[in-house]
């Protein structure tokens, strides 16, 4: 078949977009159609092309006629290509079916002297990428190959299911099955294995062992959180207020055993939290892709946070695309329509040094993750509207990427009863190699070897598809077209089937799945993680129905087997068994493991902190322009945060709409006045010290943020999301104890039930000396609190001249894992953020009825930076000015300016109204502090001794500048 290349090309750009064509039907007259109807824009862009063959090798006019290098970058065969893909689309629409290859690349000319090996290191990602370096006028017959590379038909293969000789393998030879599989199975759960299959009489097959690896894998089976573990620390030496911090007392006597961290902190703690409610509000926790709570009579909301943390180390973009497109199905899986995306993201430092071979700059990190999440959300049509980014040396090889979704969906519309006889469907996308190992890959640490080898984890996603398959399976959920759906993640069908299946059992026939290409093995059809599929449960009486619905809308819809009742799992490519498993065995026979965990407390908590050199100016901005700390407003802007019209709070607020707002506010029902306020708390620097009250600072925030906009805190529910290095190092085994009992108390005191969570773990990287470098401890709590009327709800900008500023909660001299330590001011060490439950949850109570009552103009919670960082954030939302006098705080002056003490907020009240302020917060910590001032200065007094006068100008200029204000470049982000 001919094979025509296309180079599309704007006067000002960079790069340039070429496409290869190729196709039985395809003749020039069907190719310049394409160009002039499909390819390019005529008004910006200019279009070549041509056919490739022997006798005319490649060129065009919009190489120079002066030496430059050239660079052309274009996914690996086998990676989706998703523009290539739209190309067949778009080709299919005008009417042209003979397309059948279409691949999309990038190419960049670059100058001579440019060094063509670092040139395709910066502009590919070697695990989804090839590239092609030449200069103009050279290397005609290379980039031919290189072309019929790409559009290649895979060679044919025969389909072969491979025995693995398990049952007579020693333990060395067992845990190099694991190790060369990427199974990610220790050596007690391969001797598991090998013990089912010899009462079996036979070794297992490739299918069998991928699928059970997939099933007990850290991702799937979380057997970390469900291990028994042996907790040992020192005895404390202060008393612990056992009725508050029941879980901490018991962690203090120096031992504990603890049979699952799940059930017996976070689902403990869920289960006593809804004993004390006397409502249905909690519909489903910790049982379906997404918690469930109920939004009124008739509606209810799901919510899922998710992890995509090693896919984005390898291929930013990809992996974060992904990973939004994950939760989404996530919410999808409860039958949900998605209404609002968040995102929380965790990086090395923007100045960092060059990283280690195999490990990608943080800034190219962040550009690419910001680019994946902004791309999924935005061409779904569902807003971002929340989250947060922090910057950590720790980031620097193990991004974190956390994606949430919100979804609505009318109460009792979610069936949950898989019947045998229901047909297997399979929808939306097709099947690729792309994603095989997902699973287990992020179930082990990260190595640049691994990240080589298992290249295929990384996906790429394909929003359009999934925008498709979201229309058709809301449709099918009111028809009542199908008794149960799964999301096809991790383990890809394996997992989706296997789950759905479990009580009952299936039958599969693999020969039926859509492929995006021949080649594929019938193991890698079963466990690969392409994305956008869904699989369903659908009545036979039924399917006719649906896939009516899915040609109409144009998502394909494959019946693939179905539900028995005889408690196994029989997968088959024609004739061949690739899979014959009990049910049982695959989901209940992985053995229990057993972890120790050892605490040392933190010798930094013993130091006090030295004060007395620090100049408050000079600390504040250095906090502005610390990059945690400093305006998102470039990546916010970049996401569509208001499409379909319900974000009534968003990211950015003020007067200038630069703010930082505590908390996002969606009104789910254009005719209700009820909404959803979404918070978030993370603190990985508290974690460091001790994980236990970085977790009740986490929540604390997360509470805070919801209270400070209007959510109401007797309505929260909490996720967690657990991010936290190899749980097999007893180190981090403890910590991840005391953040999880942390968990327990918290929720428990606060009355916020826990509805979903997800963990990552293995969040280390072992570099080329072999030195194991692990992530901070990171725990993400999301706060989901429902909201009376959005119309009683505050932002955190300063509103009017004249208008009294409060404190509300108590500052203590708290400075360990400071971000005052974070920029150099003062050596890190001191008292950790302690949260004083009781006073906590009063405060929120009070403050919530406050706002109610319309007595808060506006309201900021203080966090990264305390009370000067807070203020001067009010004030530059504002445009406005304050006066700030602390005699009422008897505190050092710096510990009163930037001590992190959690469950505080500022106040902006009416002086009409401080009164009864004044009384509905009647005995908790409250000082009245200022006013709010037109002259655009922010004033700090205490004892007569001017502490910060600053211009609004100059904190906004280092804000929003950050780094760049003080002569660090970061022109990525």
């Amino acid at each position: 078949m001919p094979l025509y290349l296309v180079t599309v090309a704007t006067r000002t750009a960079v790069s340039q977009t070429l496409y290869l064509l190729d196709g039985p039907e395809l003749t020039p007259v069907v190719v310049s159609q394409l160009v002039e109807q499909l390819l390019h824009d005529p008004v910006v862009q200019q279009a070549h092309w041509q056919m490739l063959t022997d006798d005319q090798p490649p060129t065009d006019p919009f190489l120079p006629t002066t030496d430059a290098l050239v660079v052309e970058v274009a996914y690996r065969p086998g990676v989706t290509d998703s523009e290539g893909e739209s190309v067949i689309e778009g080709a299919r629409r005008l009417g042209v079916r003979g397309l059948t290859h279409a691949r999309a690349l990038r190419r960049y000319v670059l100058p001579p002297e440019t060094d063509p090996v670092q040139a395709a290191a910066e502009l590919a990602i070697e695990v989804v990428h090839t590239t092609i370096a030449y200069r103009t006028g050279q290397a005609t017959t290379a980039r031919a190959a290189f072309y019929a590379m790409l559009v290649a038909e895979p060679a044919p293969t025969r389909p072969v299911v491979a025995n693995i000789p398990l049952c007579t393998a020693d333990d060395d030879e067992l845990l190099n099955i694991s190790q060369q599989g990427v199974l990610a199975l220790d050596l007690a759960e391969m001797r598991a294995i090998q013990r089912y299959f010899a009462g079996q009489g036979r070794d297992p097959t490739d299918g069998e062992l991928e699928t059970i690896a997939q099933t007990w894998s850290e991702h799937c089976s979380h057997k970390t959180f469900k291990a028994r573990v042996r907790y040992e620390q020192p005895p404390e030496t202060l008393p612990v207020n056992a009725d508050l911090h029941p879980m901490l007392a018991r962690l203090a006597s120096g031992q504990m055993e603890i049979d699952s961290l799940i059930r017996t902190f976070l689902m403990r703690a869920t289960e006593q939290v809804l004993a004390k409610r006397h409502d249905e509000w909690v519909l489903s926790a910790f049982v379906d892709n997404a918690g469930i709570v109920a939004f009124g009579p008739n509606y209810e909301v799901s919510y899922k946070v998710e992890t995509h943390n090693h896919p984005s180390a390898l291929e930013p973009f990809g992996g974060a695309n992904t990973g939004v497109g994950g939760v989404i199905r996530d919410v999808l899986g409860v039958s949900a329509r998605p209404i609002a995306n968040i995102d929380v993201l965790c990086f090395g430092m923007p100045d960092a040094p060059p990283p280690p071979p195999g490990v990608l700059h943080p800034r190219r990190v962040a550009s690419g993750v910001v680019a994946g999440v902004r791309d999924y959300g935005n061409k779904l049509g569902i807003p971002t509207v929340g989250g947060a980014v922090l910057f950590d040396p720790g980031y620097t090889a193990n991004p974190l990427v956390y994606c949430g979704t919100v979804g609505i969906a009318p109460r009792g519309l979610h069936p949950r009863n898989v019947r045998p006889g229901d047909i297997i469907v399979v929808m939306g996308g097709r099947t690729g190699r792309d994603g095989i190992h997902g699973a287990t890959f992020s179930s082990i640490e990260l190595t640049h070897t691994t990240a080589v080898e298992v290249g295929s984890a990384v996906q790429i996603g394909d929003p359009i598809t999934e925008k498709k398959m979201l229309d058709v399976l809301l449709q099918a959920r009111d028809a009542r077209l199908y008794s149960a759906l799964t999301d096809c993640g991790a383990g890809g069908l394996s997992s989706a089937i296997g789950e759905m299946g479990a009580e009952l059992g299936a039958e599969v026939h693999l020969e039926r799945v859509p492929c995006k290409y021949a080649g594929l093995q019938p193991w890698e059809i079963w466990l690969s993680e392409a994305q956008e599929r869904m699989v369903l449960a659908v009545p036979p009486d039924r399917l006719v129905a649906l896939l009516t619905l899915c040609v109409a809308e144009d998502v394909e819809a494959t019946p693939i087997g179905r539900f028995t009742n005889d408690g196994r799992l029989r997968v088959y490519y024609h004739d061949l068994a690739v899979v014959d498993l009990e049910m049982a065995f695959l989901h209940e026979g992985r053995p229990q493991r057993m972890l120790e965990a050892r605490w040392e407390p933190s010798p930094a908590l013993t130091r006090s902190p030295q004060l007395d050199h620090v100049q408050p100016e000079a600390a504040l901005l250095a906090l502005l322009a610390h990059p945690s700390i400093a305006s998102k407003e470039r990546i916010i802007r970049t996401y569509d945060h208001e499409v379909g019209g319900g974000t009534v709070i968003k990211p950015l607020v003020g007067a200038a709409l630069a703010g930082p707002s505590d908390g996002a506010v969606l009104q789910p029902l254009p005719d209700n006045p009820a909404g959803l306020a979404l918070g978030f708390g993370i603190c990985p620097h508290y974690g460091q010290h001790d994980p236990y009250w970085m977790a009740l600072a986490a929540i604390d925030e997360a509470l805070r943020n919801v209270v400070a906009v209007g959510g109401d805190p007797d309505q929260t529910a909490i996720l967690d999301n657990f991010c936290w290095g190899d749980p097999k190092q007893p180190d981090r085994m403890a910590g991840l104890v005391r953040a999880a009992a942390a968990c327990y108390d918290g929720a428990v005191a606060f009355g916020t039930p826990f509805i979903s969570g997800k963990d990552s773990l293995n969040n280390e990287y072992r570099d080329a000396d072999g030195r194991r470098i692990a992530i901070p401890p990171t725990l993400l709590i999301s706060a989901m609190a429902y909201v009376h009327d959005v119309r009683q709800c505050v932002t955190m900008d300063l509103k009017q001249a004249g208008d009294v500023i409060y404190l509300l909660g108590a500052t203590r001299i708290e400075f360990a894992g400071s971000h005052l330590a974070a920029v150099g001011m003062i050596e890190d060490g001191g008292a950790l953020p302690q949260v004083d439950l009781a006073t906590a949850r009063a405060t929120f109570r009070a403050l919530h009825r406050a706002i109610r009552a319309g007595l808060v103009r506006a309201c900021h919670d203080l966090s990264e930076g305390g009370l000067a960082v807070a203020a001067a954030e009010m004030a530059i939302a504002g445009e406005l000015g304050l006066q700030l006098n602390l005699d009422t705080i008897d505190l050092d002056p710096i510990a009163a300016l930037f001590s992190e003490s959690p469950s505080r907020f500022l106040l902006e009240v009416d002086p009409a109204q401080t009164a009864a302020l004044e009384a509905v917060l009647d005995g908790l910590p409250l000082v009245r502090l200022g006013v709010v001032t037109t002259t655009p200065v922010v004033q700090i007094t205490q004892h007569n001794r001017q502490l910060i006068e600053l211009p609004v100008t100059r904190l906004r200029e280092v804000w929003q500048h950050g780094l760049d204000a003080i002569s660090v470049k970061d022109e990525e982000l």
